[in-house]
């Protein structure tokens, strides 16, 4: 196992962090699931007040006995923006409480995800988190988000934090340059989901899997993510102890990418090319905002994936997101459309977005979906 200094918190974490919103089956799986972490070499533990009875069962576990002392243990919580500074207070205490914590390592808020979220945190929500940490009871803050490229950029700017969990990887690079200012201002950097959001890759189908042969989709993932020196860690949210063991496989596999590598990620570019021909969206999202509030580049990039690796369990997986998630996955569907024209001159490169979004309907509408903790 590799560890990186995680920004200017000066904590060294594990490159895979153990996500705790699966492991939920009963305590005795999360128990064990902890366990397995630790004998795998991560030190880092995130949980969320939001995910079920993940913080209790964290907190039966520590009781009961690591094979890790404390003082070694990186322990993180996220807990929502809440509308004044009592609410806060409560919610780190009632974290603390189940966790069986003195004190939390990094609590991140949970969910920036809207500009009103980000308001929030100025009507004395950050308060009690200074007062916490003031106190002993938090030592690092940062924060969560599934939030638009625009206000993840203006929450870092804002310098309250010392770290920020986003989405980031092969297949959804729109955050890159959150990433870069992220780490212009030494923050830790910790991406959500790799395996999950980031493609659906511990089930690839076959198209995906040949184009990355000699390599697996996930393992090619995980490299592009690793040999990004800016990023401290990666999240691993297994449901049980056996699914630690393929990722944390790759954990010392953190040098820059070989010729090997960076050709088949040539051939994954090629592959769109070739498939998508004059329907490629280069997601530039200048055909933003749409009169019906459709989220135009993310319906696009699924179609993209779909056609031209395969990937349609995933987008519909996502897509079904759409309309049932809230401000964690926004916008409408794709059938919204009116074909009112308004993102037609916007489009460098002239799509006709209401065919394609009419096809990518077609091609990605199934049961509706949700959150695991909505």
């Amino acid at each position: 196992m590799q560890y990186r200094r995680f920004g200017k918190t000066n904590l060294h974490l594990s490159v895979f962090s153990l996500g705790t919103m699966r492991y939920l089956a009963d305590a005795e799986n999360a128990q064990q699931t902890i366990e397995k972490a630790l004998a795998l070499g991560i030190n880092h533990i995130e949980t969320a007040r939001g995910y079920g009875k993940s913080e209790e069962f964290f907190g039966k576990a520590l009781k009961a006995g690591l094979s890790v002392p404390r003082s070694q243990l990186h322990i993180t919580t996220k807990i929502p923006p809440t509308a004044d500074a009592d609410t806060m207070r409560r919610y780190i205490d009632e974290s603390l409480e189940r966790l069986q914590l003195d004190y939390l390592d990094c609590l991140g808020i949970h969910g920036l995800n809207t500009w009103e979220h980000l308001e929030l945190l100025q009507a004395g929500c950050m308060q009690a988190v200074q007062e916490a940490i003031a106190a002993g009871k938090v030592r690092h803050v940062g924060f969560s988000t599934h939030g638009s490229l625009d206000l993840i950029l203006a929450a870092i700017k804002t310098d309250l934090f010392e770290f920020v969990n986003l989405h980031y990887y092969y297949f959804f690079q729109r955050n890159a340059a959150a990433i870069q200012l992220a780490a212009e201002k030494d923050m830790g950097i910790f991406i959500i989901s790799p395996a999950d959001k980031g493609g659906r890759l511990y089930t690839p189908p076959q198209t995906l899997k040949d184009l990355c042969h000699p390599f697996s989709p996930l393992e090619l993932n995980y490299r592009f993510l690793l040999s990004d020196r800016r990023i401290t860690t990666l999240s691993v949210g297994p449901a049980n102890p056996e699914e630690l063991i393929e990722p944390v496989r790759l954990a010392d596999y953190v040098d820059e990418l070989t010729p090997e590598e960076i050709a088949a990620f040539q051939g994954l570019v090629n592959q769109q090319q070739i498939t998508l021909e004059t329907d490629k969206c280069s997601q530039c999202y200048a055909c933003l905002p749409c009169p019906e509030n459709i989220n135009i580049p993310e319906v696009l990039r699924l179609r993209n994936l779909a056609v031209a690796y395969d990937m349609t369990d995933y987008g519909k997986y996502r897509y079904g997101m759409f309309e049932n998630a809230g401000h964690w996955f926004p916008g409408m569907k794709a059938n919204r459309c009116t074909e009112c024209g308004d993102c037609l001159p916007r489009c460098p490169e002239e799509l006709n977005i209401p065919a394609l979004l009419e096809d990518s309907h077609e091609r990605l509408n199934g049961k509706a979906g949700r959150r695991l903790w909505g």
